[in-house]
């Protein structure tokens, strides 16, 4: 058996695409409670915790003494490390999620470790962090590999790019080969059958198919915005932004109050993915932001994952937050392949 504990898991998504894979997930610890439904609803037990308060004795009590494979993901807050954040100084407190998972490594000796986190978390220069993870893995003799991924190669609708680590005591360890580098899917692919929504309207046959409000000036921008993949350059100038009419250079209208494209992977989604202005998350034909639904499958997560309870209002703002913010299941499937292939590797006396 292999047994998963996951550290800063959110709502679950890399925990539910290792679920899915046949890996045996323990426990998922974080601190926003209410990820809780959604964690356990389609996963396993939620234990709501600043994982800065984890101790090395509570993760091997969880593991437990049988023979079982034991994994340690750790997706630490990835916001000082984003290209939001580019030139700016990390203080020290924003460093100790991943010193901490270190540090919890160093005392547990898991037998395979996961991370992943936007693609600047490895540059030494701004997260020495990542560099003590290195010389702590090196130091307890794991095989480990980092490499930056765009999750769009591996099957998620989505230009996602994402540092992936992977190491293991156990011997060498890869990510599974590409397997749509050549052919990605599009926004139309997993989002073009959905019924038509107006801003502000939800579905009745599907709650999460529901599209945020504008107002009546962004009602007028996105409908002044060109069909699949306009933005705006294309609108009148009385339609800009006060900050807009200032930007001479125009570097950054490209990518907020824009459309998606159909026949291409949709944007990196963050945690405003439901929000027109945030980004390029209207959708392509309809004039709205994409709703709930669409954001979701475009971070690969299952029609039937639930979110929140069933009795419970949708706050729109906190699942598009959930969504947003997960890893996409597509990939811990990925990342479960991977482990599998190491350990079945392993067993005919391979990854040496």
């Amino acid at each position: 058996m292999i047994n998963v504990i996951d550290l800063f898991c959110g709502v679950g998504g890399l925990s539910h695409g290792m679920k899915r894979q046949g890996l045996n997930i323990v426990a998922g610890i974080d601190n926003d409670k209410s990820c809780a439904y959604g964690y356990e609803h389609n996963n396993a037990r939620f234990i709501c915790k600043d994982v800065l308060q984890v101790t090395p004795e509570e993760i091997n009590e969880l593991f437990g003494n049988d023979n079982s494979y034991k994994v340690l993901a750790g997706c630490a807050p990835c916001q000082p490390f984003s290209a939001l954040t580019a030139g700016k100084d990390i203080c020290e407190l924003k460093l100790q999620p991943i010193q901490h998972f270190a540090n919890l490594i160093d005392k547990v000796l898991p037998d395979i470790v996961v991370m992943e986190n936007v693609r600047g978390c490895a540059c030494m220069k701004r997260n020495p962090a990542f560099q003590m993870l290195e010389d702590m893995l090196e130091a307890n003799g794991y095989r480990y590999k980092h490499e930056v991924v765009d999750f769009s190669d591996y099957g998620v609708p989505q230009s996602r790019q994402r540092l992936i680590l992977l190491a293991s005591r156990l011997g060498k360890i890869d990510l599974l080969k590409k397997t749509h580098e050549s052919k990605k899917k599009t926004v139309r692919d997993v989002i073009g059958n959905l019924e038509p929504l107006t801003a502000g309207e939800a579905s009745q046959y599907d709650l999460l198919h529901r599209a945020r409000k504008l107002s009546r000036m962004n009602l007028k921008r996105i409908s002044a915005t060109p069909a699949d993949g306009g933005n705006s350059l294309d609108w009148p100038q009385e339609l800009l932004p006060d900050c807009y009419k200032k930007n001479t250079g125009k570097t950054y209208r490209k990518s907020a109050y824009a459309r998606m494209w159909w026949d291409e992977p949709a944007p990196t989604l963050t945690r405003f993915c439901n929000s027109f202005p945030n980004g390029r998350f209207g959708h392509p034909a309809q004039d709205r932001g994409i709703s709930l639904r669409e954001a979701a499958r475009l971070q690969t997560f299952p029609d039937s994952y639930q979110f929140s309870a069933p009795d419970e209002l949708i706050a729109m703002a906190r699942v598009a937050q959930f969504i947003g913010n997960a890893v996409p299941p597509l990939i811990g499937e990925v990342i479960g392949r991977s482990i599998k292939k190491h350990i079945k590797e392993l067993k005919q006396g391979g990854t040496k």
